[in-house]
């Protein structure tokens, strides 16, 4: 019996509270919204959120981000409920986290570092440790003073001054040198990486891209018939798995990239640049959208941005809209029985005018599949035809 107890304490989840700013131009449901998906961050990363604060702000505060009344709020809150961990929606500053850690006395994240912990637990091959090793190091370089807090409650005076800042310096040299190494053992990785890609240059590629957690591992597994590791987790996949796919007589490879996500901490988007190179050298690219998501037009734009910096938005883009069979319209009452929507719909509707080609499926139920295969295989043989035009073996 005590070791049941001792197990249940250790799986124990911590709870946390979750920290937002209303921004000027945002709507309190707009904020509701973001700290939904950041709810959905903290149970990725094993923890239970209990509540949420939002503040009105025309910008941060520059101390505390939320304001010293805010934050005494979040502080009454913190200490009645128990609560472990404080999270906010935005990248903090090292002086506001430093700020309103003293305040809260309890472990305070930001946006970035919970993101960065969850790619930590996620990362599974060589290339993706070192990676996420990167993002934190850079992320942990500016925030160093943090960790030396326990210096100031020592007294002052003769024999006192410096021990703080010179053990400081040293953690910034070694965790500089550390940084040094890692981007020389991506860069080797990088070269290991190209060479393949230039080994199997010849075949047409395809990339999978989209929002996290919106089925692209789904329809991996079910394009190339393949085992991809698929959870409804944010960022269930880091690494790039490259198939290779016959569709009918046509041979052509098909990647499964990480999946984009607002706010994505900049150090990440550095990091991962590399792996993102499957999608810069694809001949074809298929942008998967959860239909089903109720903001799923702001995570069209996120990913749309982020494969502009990627400069890859002119590319050939399939968007595959997908989970159709959980689809609600917006204006619709949820409460109300209504018939769901066929594909004929769909066909009619804005989403497939304003996203040509587009296509509508639900890969769990195998849903209008043949006719998503069907289009992959000519945008595939369009451009095989254009790069081989004497190749007319396979046709």
């Amino acid at each position: 019996m005590a070791k049941k107890k001792l197990y249940e304490t250790a799986i124990k989840p911590e709870r946390a509270v979750l920290v937002g700013i209303i921004k000027p131009g945002e709507t309190e449901e707009q904020t509701k919204e973001y700290l939904d998906e950041l709810k959905f961050l903290v149970d990725t990363a094993g923890g239970e959120t209990v509540h949420s604060f939002t503040q009105k702000m025309q910008r941060p505060d520059r101390a505390t981000f939320v304001g010293t009344g805010k934050l005494e709020e979040i502080n009454d809150y913190v200490k009645s409920e128990e609560i472990d961990i404080v999270v906010f929606d935005d990248e903090l500053s090292p002086s506001q986290l430093r700020n309103i850690e003293n305040e809260l006395q309890v472990k305070v994240l930001d946006r970035s570092n919970l993101i960065l912990d969850i790619f930590a637990k996620r990362a599974q091959t060589s290339q993706a440790k070192t990676q996420v090793e990167l993002a934190q190091l850079q992320y942990l370089l500016p925030r160093l003073t943090r960790l030396w807090t326990h210096l100031e409650r020592q007294k002052g005076g003769i024999g006192m001054r410096g021990p703080g800042e010179s053990q400081i310096e040293t953690d910034r040299r070694i965790i500089l040198n550390k940084i040094t190494l890692l981007k020389e053992r991506l860069r080797e990785i990088d070269k290991q990486n190209e060479t393949q890609r230039k080994n199997r240059s010849q075949l047409i590629r395809v990339a999978l891209v989209g929002y996290t957690n919106v089925g692209k591992s789904t329809i991996m597994n079910m394009i190339s018939k393949s085992e991809v590791f698929a959870e409804n987790k944010l960022f269930a996949t880091l690494d790039t798995t490259v198939r290779k796919v016959v569709i009918e007589n046509l041979p052509f490879l098909l990647s499964d990239t990480v999946g984009f996500i607002r706010k994505l901490p900049h150090h990440l988007v550095e990091c991962f640049k590399s792996t993102l190179d499957e999608v810069r050298e694809a001949d074809t690219l298929i942008h998967v959208v959860d239909i089903s998501h109720q903001n799923f037009e702001d995570q069209i734009n996120t990913v749309n941005e982020t494969l502009k910096e990627l400069g890859v938005i002119d590319k050939e883009i399939i968007t595959v809209f997908n989970k159709i069979d959980a689809y609600k319209p917006a204006d619709v009452d949820p409460q109300e029985e209504q018939a769901p929507l066929t594909l004929a719909d769909f066909k009619n509707s804005w989403m497939n005018k304003h996203n040509m080609p587009a296509i509508f499926i639900s890969a769990l139920n195998k849903e209008n599949i043949e006719e998503f295969r069907t289009l992959l295989y000519e945008k595939v043989k369009a451009v095989h035809t254009e790069r081989y035009p004497y190749d007319k073996l396979l046709f």
